[in-house]
């Protein structure tokens, strides 16, 4: 008989096909596990991949983590981020203390013009004064003058804080920029040319 003459009964074809169904139902979640399974696996890959990536770079940019470690091996991750945190504190010292030096350095430069001021226009008023005239003045009435110049600047130096050099050097700058402003250093020095003019005709 022929096997296409043979008739089957329909609860044996269904069987055959809820099989396959139960086999299709059973194979698709796993089929989803795994492939959530990979995913997760390559995304832990891709972390510690930027993760490693971050390391290295770090060690290429941080001159102490170009070293190797004392016993000779490969510096670890928690010594390279150890040694990254200490430079960048370095770093941050040293902008710190450059900032300062600026700081210092431009109220010495406005010192500086302040006084360039003061000599120039002391230099005019002698020139202006009427009678003026070349004169030949000792080296001890130069050093009298200049000595009373300094006792005179001294009396108000006397009150700068000397405590230690941060504020000897801050004390130093406001009292060139209070008390060697222009005109009062101008005046300061008329006062002790004149007392010496007056000792030299007596």
């Amino acid at each position: 008989m022929p096997l296409d003459s043979i008739k089957y009964p329909n609860n044996l074809t269904m069987g055959n096909s809820e099989d396959e169904e139960d086999i299709d139902s059973k194979s698709s979640p796993m089929s989803y596990k795994e492939r959530r399974r990979e995913a997760h696996t390559q995304a832990e890959q891709k972390r510690r991949d930027a993760i490693k990536k971050g390391y290295d770079t770090l060690q290429e940019l941080v001159p102490t983590c170009q070293q190797p470690d004392v016993s000779g091996y490969k510096l670890s991750k928690a010594t390279v981020l150890q040694k990254s945190i200490d430079y960048i504190q370095y770093l941050q010292m040293q902008k710190k203390k450059q900032e300062e030096e600026r700081n210092a350095l431009r109220k010495e430069v406005v010192a500086l013009r302040i006084m360039q001021t003061n000599y120039e226009q002391i230099v005019k008023a002698q020139q202006s004064q009427p009678g003026h005239t070349e004169t030949r003045i000792s080296d001890e009435v130069k050093f009298s003058v200049l000595q009373a110049i300094m006792d005179e600047l001294f009396s108000t130096f006397s009150g700068v804080s000397v405590n230690n050099f941060s504020e000897l050097s801050a004390g130093v700058f406001s009292w060139l920029e209070e008390c060697c402003k222009p005109q009062t250093l101008k005046d300061t020095v008329f006062q002790v040319l004149r007392r010496h003019h007056i000792q030299m005709r007596g």
